[in-house]
């Protein structure tokens, strides 16, 4: 999943993107509120940490200028202030959650997580495609019960796709939500990721759960789809 955080406060945006790159998220980092706006127009985040205090328009701005363009992005909003007022106005001007600093990066994560969770229904915190179970409290992936190990970046992918399962997801999709700007997008990283989930979630197993749309993308299916389609002219592994 893919955070933006806009905070003026250099030291601080950089703890706080180190600490969530360690917790699987691609994140990028601006320090004024126009690159914020800027951002995220062109890029479709998963969640927007928001300063108040920023140069060039201020969060409050930010937040409502997102808003009024129709971005339903979820916004966390930081700040120094702890007057009511402050809170309700970040609130009123389009923010999903607040902190105070300083905050425990512990809270911080925790408020991401419930973000994140959030959407038309709650979602859940384990996420379960067939057998497949997806935690995303832990960082963790089970296959019938038995642990996937996974590193940081193959962890993402999963979950990206366990969030989005049954549906097909563009290349673009899952490198927009998978990697930070770092990323070069002509590269053979998402093919060759892929490859090592696969042989990860899919050991033993007749069939693989991310299969291959041609043309379209990938799309992670349940166990059941895997085995009828294990052969077929659609699943067209690489």
């Amino acid at each position: 999943m893919r955070i933006l955080i806009a905070e003026d406060d250099e030291r601080l945006g950089d703890v706080v993107a180190r600490g969530l790159r360690k917790q699987s998220y691609a994140v990028d980092v601006v320090t004024d509120g126009a690159r914020a706006l800027t951002e995220a127009a062109v890029t479709e985040y998963d969640v927007l940490i928001l300063d108040v205090m920023l140069p060039s328009r201020n969060g409050f701005d930010v937040a409502r200028a997102l808003r009024e363009r129709g971005n339903r992005v979820p916004i966390l909003m930081l700040t120094a202030r702890d007057a009511v007022a402050d809170r309700v106005q970040g609130l009123d001007a389009g923010a999903d959650d607040y902190l105070v600093k300083p905050f425990a990066f512990e809270e911080l994560l925790a408020r991401v997580r419930a973000l994140l969770r959030r959407g038309e229904t709650l979602r859940p915190t384990v996420i379960a495609v067939g057998d497949l179970e997806i935690d995303t409290g832990r960082l963790a992936a089970t296959r019938a019960g038995e642990p996937i190990v996974l590193t940081s970046k193959e962890y993402a992918l999963i979950e990206y796709l366990a969030r989005n399962a049954g549906r097909t997801l563009s290349r673009e999709d899952i490198t927009t939500h998978v990697w930070d700007d770092n990323h070069d997008p002509f590269s053979n990283a998402l093919e060759v990721l892929i490859g090592r989930v696969r042989k990860k979630i899919d050991a033993g197993r007749t069939g693989t759960l991310i299969q291959t749309r041609r043309g379209l993308g990938y799309v992670l299916v349940t166990p059941e789809e895997a085995r009828a389609s294990a052969g077929g002219e659609e699943q067209g592994v690489e």
